[in-house]
C-alpha cells in the first residue's frame, strides 16, 4: 500500500548482491560447500554457525557439537551417563548451543584453550565469573568473551532448572524451514492453540455472533491455548509481560519482528504459581537472539492465488558483539492487501464491499542490548515499537461500515542481573508497555446516506517492577536444592476515549502487589545408581497477589520429574491458576438497547414485538479460578538416539468464568442454553429498572418505546457464572535419519481436546470443543524436512476436525491443508554470493476452501467459521535476503 526509502534500499542491496559476479555457481557445488568456507573458528565464542545436534543422550549431543564446531569437548563418561538433551538446530554460537544442551542439568563447562572445553558439575566452580556465566576459563586460556546470561527456561524461575509441565519449543531454524513469515503464523500452526480470539483472519464486527472475544480488532495475533481465550494465556517477551491490546486484553505476539527471535517456548499448562494472572491455559515466552553479528536485509513477496492478500515485506536486521556485551536491532515494513468477499466464490452473496481478511500496513522495530559490568553484573534492555494500520469493511441490515483503525504498541524493559557469592544471583527488572488502538469507523445508513462516525481509542498502559533472587540452599543426593523468590508490583490502566467529544467513555485501573517462591529438590541423580530410579526431582512453587479491586489470590503448584532409566522420563504437575477480570469487563458502561426479536433468533413473535437488551460491565466481578493437572511421558531411547516422543494428558477445572452469558446473540431467543438470561415475561417494573440502571438507552426499532410490546428482556452484561471442564491429550514426536547425502527430519504433533461448559449451576453442561466458534476436537500438524548443507525442503500436513452448528446440529467437514517450503542459503563464501538466502513457500497447496455452514443472515455473514478455518486459500510467497 505504501512505499518507503527502506524498501528501495533493500531492493538495491539485494540486486547488487545477486549480480556482483559474472557467472552462475553450480547448485550441486553450492549445496555441498555452503557452510564449509565460512565456518568460524571454535575460539570465536559468539560467532554463529549452523548446528544440527540430535536429541537424546547428552553424550551423543556433545560429541556432535564438537564435530560440527571444531571444539574438543572433554568429560568423564560417568558424568554424562544417562543424561538426556533436547535436539538443537539452527544458526547460533557454540556457547549458546552448549548452554541449551546443559540447561536441564547441574553441569557447566570450562574453556581451557581455543579449542578445548571441559564439562563439569556446577558446584566445582569457584571464581565470581564462573558462578556468573555458567562457564569457567583456565588461567592459561585466551580471554573469553564475557557472557553472563543464564539460559532461559520457560515455566520455572530456577536457573538451569526444569519444569514439570510439557514445553513446546520452536526455534528460529524451524521457523525458516517451515516458511513462516511471522510469529502469528507460527502460533496458528501449534495444535494446542486455538486460532480464534484476536487474529487477523477472524471476521470483524461480531456479525456471526461468535462473541466479543472472537473478532479481529487490532489486526494482531494472540496465543489462545486450549481455546480458553486470549486473555487466559500469558505472553512474555524475554520473560517480561507485554502490554494488553484492544478491549479483550489480547497480546499481539506478531508485533515482535521474527528476525530477532531465537525461539518461542510454549508451556500448555497452568503457570500462575510462577507468573501470576492470565496463565491458565499456559504461557508463551518469546526469547530474542543475543548473538548476532553483521547486517541482513531481506524482502518477501506473496499473493493468494484466488485473489487478494498481495503481501510486500521489507526488513533489515543488524547486530554486533563486543567483549562484554552485544546488541541486535531489527526493523520490518509489511504491506498486505485485503481479501474481499467478491474474490471468494462461497462469499459472493455478501453485500459489497465486504472484507474477509483486512488490509494492513505494519511498521515494527525492536532493539535488544546487553552489557556486562565486569564479572559481577549485566545490564540489559529490550525496546519495541509497532504500528499497524488496517482496512476492513462489512455491511449489516441497511448499514455499511468502513473501518480504518491504527494500533500502536510500545514496550521498554530494562533489567539488571547481579551475581553474588556462592552461586546466588539477584535480578531487578521493570517494564513499561502501552497499546493504543485508534478505532476510526464510519457507519453509513444506505437508505439516506447518513453517517455515524466513531473515533475512539482503546488505550492500555501497563507498568511492572520486580526484584528476585535465585541460588542453591543445600546439597541433596541428586544435586543442589535451589530456591527462587521475589516480590513486585504491577499496575494496568484501560481507557475508552471518545476522540469526537475528547472525553473518557469509561476508565479503569488497578494495581497488584505480588510475592513468589519456587523450590527445586533433586532427590536422586544418576550417580546414586538407584535401581529403577535414574532421576527424581520434586518442584514446588507458590505465588500470592493482592489486587486493589477484588483482593488477594494465592496459587500453588507442585510437580515431580521421574526418570526410571535413560530411555524414559515422566513428569506430573498439579496446581491452581487464576485470571483477574479485565478492566473492560469491570468498567464497560451499562447501556440498554431496543431491538426486534429477529435479531436474536426469535420466531413466532408479533410483527411489532420488541426485545430489551441490557449490556455492559460489572464492577463486582471476582477472579476466575482454575485447578490444573498434567502428566507427560517422554521417550528418548539410547538405542535410537534420533527418536523423541512425548505423550501428555491434561485437565483443567475452570470456575467463576467471566462471560457475556449469551455469546452468540443470534441464538439468544432460540437456544435453551441461554434461557437463564432471558426474561420471557418482563413486567413494566423490570423494564423500568433496566432503563434506569443503564447509562444510555438506544432505540433501534424505528418506533417509540412501548413497554406493552416488549416480549423479552435479554441480559448480556458480564458475570462470574460459567464453569468449564477441559481435558485432552497431546502427542508429539520427531525422528532424524540420514537420507542420501542429506538429513531427513520427521516431526509432528497432535492434540485431542474435550471442553464443556455449564453456564449457571442449575443448567446442564454443553459441549464447547467441536462446536461452531470453539476449538475443534482434533488438531494436528506433521511433516518432513530434508536438509543438505545450506539447502532445505519441507512438506507439512495440517488437520482440523469439523465443528457442529448447534442451531441445526449439522457438523461441517474437516479442514485438511498441505504446506511446502524450499530454502537455500549460500553460506559464507569468497564472492558476491556470500550470505545470500532464497526461500519459496506454498501454503494450502491444494487451494482448499473452508468448510461452510448455514448462516441466518447470508447477505451479511460469511458462511464459514473464521475462528477455525481460513479464507486465504493457496498462498505463494518468495523471499530473498543478504547477510554481510
Amino acid at each position: 500500500m505504501k512505499t518507503s526509502t527502506l524498501r528501495n534500499a533493500i531492493s538495491i542491496a539485494l540486486f547488487v548482491a545477486a549480480t556482483g559476479t559474472t557467472g552462475l555457481v553450480l547448485a550441486e557445488q553450492a549445496v555441498t560447500d555452503a557452510t564449509a568456507p565460512g565456518q568460524p573458528p571454535a575460539a570465536d565464542a559468539l560467532a554463529p554457525i549452523e548446528l544440527d545436534l540430535p536429541g537424546g543422550p547428552l553424550a551423543a549431543a556433545l560429541d556432535a557439537l564438537g564435530a560440527q564446531s571444531g571444539l574438543r569437548l572433554d568429560y568423564p563418561p560417568g558424568l554424562v551417563a544417562g543424561r538426556q538433551a533436547r535436539a538443537v538446530h539452527g544458526r547460533m554460537s557454540w556457547r549458546a548451543a552448549l548452554g541449551r544442551l546443559l540447561q536441564d542439568t547441574d553441569l557447566t563447562y570450562r574453556q581451557v584453550g581455543d579449542t578445548i572445553v571441559v564439562i563439569q558439575r556446577v558446584q566445582e566452580r569457584s571464581s565470581p565469573e564462573e558462578r556468573a556465566t555458567g562457564a569457567t576459563t583456565d588461567a592459561t586460556a585466551a580471554p573469553a568473551v564475557s557472557n553472563l546470561a543464564t539460559v532461559t527456561v520457560t515455566g520455572t524461575r530456577i536457573r538451569g532448572g526444569t519444569t514439570p509441565s510439557p514445553v513446546v519449543t520452536i526455534g528460529s531454524e524451524q521457523i525458516r524451514q517451515e516458511g513462516f513469515a511471522d510469529l502469528g503464523e507460527v502460533i496458528r500452526s501449534v495444535p494446542q492453540n486455538f486460532s480464534g480470539g484476536q487474529n487477523p483472519g477472524v471476521l470483524s464486527g461480531n456479525l456471526a455472533g461468535a462473541g466479543n472475544a472472537n473478532q479481529n480488532l487490532t489486526g494482531g495475533s494472540s496465543l489462545n491455548l486450549r481455546g480458553l481465550g486470549a486473555d487466559a494465556t500469558l505472553t512474555l517477551l524475554n520473560g517480561r509481560r507485554m502490554a494488553y491490546g484492544g478491549f479483550t486484553q489480547a497480546v499481539d505476539i506478531s508485533a515482535i519482528p521474527v528476525d530477532a527471535v531465537d525461539r518461542i517456548e510454549i508451556v500448555p499448562d497452568g503457570a500462575s504459581a510462577i507468573y501470576g494472572s492470565d496463565a491458565v491455559g499456559g504461557v508463551g515466552n518469546v526469547i530474542l537472539k543475543r548473538d548476532f553479528d553483521g547486517v541482513t536485509v531481506g524482502t518477501r513477496f506473496g499473493k493468494a492465488t484466488q485473489g487478494g492478500l498481495a503481501s510486500r515485506e521489507y526488513d533489515i536486521t543488524a547486530g554486533t558483539t563486543w567483549r562484554n556485551g552485544g546488541l541486535i536491532a531489527t526493523y520490518m515494513d509489511t504491506s498486505i492487501d485485503p481479501i474481499y468477499s467478491s474474490q471468494r466464490s462461497y462469499a459472493t452473496q455478501l453485500v459489497d464491499p465486504s472484507t474477509l481478511y483486512p488490509g494492513s500496513d505494519l511498521h515494527s522495530g525492536l532493539l535488544s542490548v546487553h552489557q556486562s559490568l565486569g564479572d559481577f553484573a549485566e545490564l540489559h534492555l529490550d525496546a519495541m515499537r509497532t504500528t499497524r494500520d488496517q482496512l476492513h469493511m462489512y455491511n449489516y441490515r441497511g448499514t455499511s461500515t468502513r473501518a480504518t483503525p491504527t494500533t500502536t504498541t510500545t514496550l521498554v524493559s530494562p533489567g539488571l542481573e547481579v551475581w553474588l557469592p556462592n552461586d546466588w544471583s539477584l535480578s531487578l527488572g521493570t517494564t513499561s508497555g502501552r497499546s493504543e488502538h485508534q478505532e476510526h469507523r464510519v457507519q453509513t445508513v444506505i437508505a439516506n446516506g447518513a453517517a455515524i462516525v466513531t473515533d475512539a481509542c482503546y488505550c492500555n498502559d501497563s507498568r511492572s517492577y520486580e526484584l528476585g533472587a535465585e541460588g542453591p540452599l543445600f546439597r541433596l543426593p541428586g544435586g543442589n536444592a535451589r530456591l527462587a523468590a521475589g516480590i513486585g508490583y504491577r499496575e494496568n490502566e484501560f481507557r475508552d476515549v471518545d476522540r469526537v467529544t475528547t472525553a473518557n467513555a469509561f476508565r479503569g485501573s488497578e494495581g497488584a502487589r505480588f510475592a513468589y517462591a519456587e523450590l527445586n529438590l533433586p532427590l536422586i541423580g544418576p550417580d546414586q545408581q538407584v535401581s529403577g530410579i535414574q532421576r527424581l526431582d520434586v518442584t514446588a512453587a507458590m505465588r500470592g497477589e493482592r489486587y486493589s479491586s477484588f483482593g488477594g489470590v494465592t496459587t500453588p503448584k507442585v510437580g515431580v520429574l521421574y526418570g526410571p532409566n535413560p530411555d524414559f522420563s515422566l513428569k506430573a504437575s498439579w496446581g491452581k491458576s487464576f485470571k483477574a477480570p479485565t478492566l473492560f469487563e469491570q468498567n464497560y458502561a451499562q447501556n440498554a438497547y431496543l431491538f426486534f426479536p429477529g435479531s436474536f433468533g426469535g420466531t413466532g413473535y408479533p410483527a411489532d414485538a420488541t426485545v430489551l437488551v441490557l449490556d455492559g460491565g460489572n464492577r463486582n466481578l471476582q477472579p476466575e479460578r482454575a485447578t490444573t493437572r498434567s502428566v507427560s511421558l517422554a521417550l528418548h531411547p539410547e538405542a535410537l538416539r534420533e527418536l523423541e516422543a512425548e505423550l501428555s494428558w491434561f485437565r483443567i477445572d475452570y470456575r467463576d468464568r467471566v462471560i457475556q452469558p449469551i455469546a452468540n446473540a443470534s441464538q439468544a431467543l432460540s437456544s435453551a442454553i441461554y434461557a437463564p438470561f432471558v426474561d420471557a415475561a418482563p413486567t413494566s417494573q423490570a423494564q423500568a429498572d433496566v432503563i434506569a440502571g443503564a447509562g444510555k438507552f438506544y432505540n433501534f426499532v424505528g418506533a417509540p418505546y412501548d413497554p406493552g410490546k416488549v416480549a423479552a428482556i435479554i441480559y448480556t452484561q458480564y458475570a462470574n457464572t460459567a464453569r468449564q471442564r477441559i481435558r485432552g491429550v497431546d502427542l508429539s514426536g520427531s525422528y532424524q535419519l540420514e537420507l542420501g547425502q542429506g538429513t531427513l527430519s520427521l516431526r509432528g504433533s497432535a492434540s485431542w481436546l474435550e471442553s464443556r461448559q455449564q453456564t449457571v449451576p442449575a443448567a446442564p453442561e454443553f459441549a464447547l470443543s467441536g462446536t461452531l466458534f470453539n476449538p475443534p476436537k482434533v488438531s494436528s500438524r506433521a511433516g518432513a524436512v530434508w536438509t543438505r548443507g545450506g539447502f532445505s525442503a519441507s512438506v507439512f500436513a495440517n488437520y482440523r476436525s469439523g465443528v457442529t452448528n448447534r442451531v441445526d446440529n449439522v457438523k461441517s467437514a474437516s479442514f485438511n491443508t498441505f504446506d511446502a517450503a524450499i530454502r537455500y542459503a549460500t553460506g559464507r563464501r569468497g564472492d558476491a554470493w556470500s550470505g545470500l538466502e532464497f526461500a519459496l513457500a506454498l501454503d494450502n497447496a491444494f487451494d482448499r476452501d473452508p468448510p461452510l455452514y448455514r448462516v441466518a443472515s447470508p447477505l451479511y455473514v460469511a458462511p464459514y467459521d473464521s475462528t477455525n478455518y481460513s479464507a486465504i486459500g493457496r498462498f505463494l510467497s518468495l523471499s530473498a535476503s543478504k547477510h554481510w
